[in-house]
């Protein structure tokens, strides 16, 4: 195997989202994932909004998750994220069976998908605290005595 250090990334700067039992086989999300795979947030999302297959849909929901948690949590510029990982595994399988002539029952199974989505990007700046204003010492009221 190649040696790819150049592609990879400190594991800090990875955030994840998981999208795990989509209804679909993990043969078809993955050829709809090939489409996206290492791109920019912004150009996977416009390509998968115009991709006319029922995978685009999960896949653009576990994209916007990982963006919205590396901008929200992790304080990522969302301009700069790009994609590091797509990874589409099998999920659970449902044995279920089908009516079949003379009293027979063919057994099939409910395929499920895991979508792994690892993005990256450049950290926000953070905003030097703002400095206190120095706070001008009032002169002394005096009390009023009551008698």
């Amino acid at each position: 195997m190649a040696n790819t250090t150049k592609n990879r990334v400190a594991k800090e700067n990875l955030v994840r989202a998981y999208a795990k039992g989509v209804d679909q086989t993990p043969r078809k999300v993955s050829l709809v994932a090939s489409l996206v795979r290492n791109r920019d947030v912004a150009d996977a999302l416009v390509i998968l909004a115009h991709t006319p297959k029922r995978a685009a849909r999960p896949l653009i929901k576990v994209i916007e998750s990982a963006k919205a948690n590396a901008v929200n949590t992790h304080g990522f510029d969302p301009k700069t994220l790009t994609i590091v990982t797509l990874s589409v595994t099998t999920g659970t399988r449902l044995k279920r069976f089908v009516p079949a002539s003379r009293g027979r029952a063919l057994p099939f199974q409910k395929k499920s998908s895991n979508i792994l989505v690892e993005v990256t990007g450049v950290l926000k700046p953070k905003k030097a605290a703002a400095k206190a204003a120095p706070v001008e010492a009032e002169a002394p009221v005096a009390k009023e005595e009551t008698k």
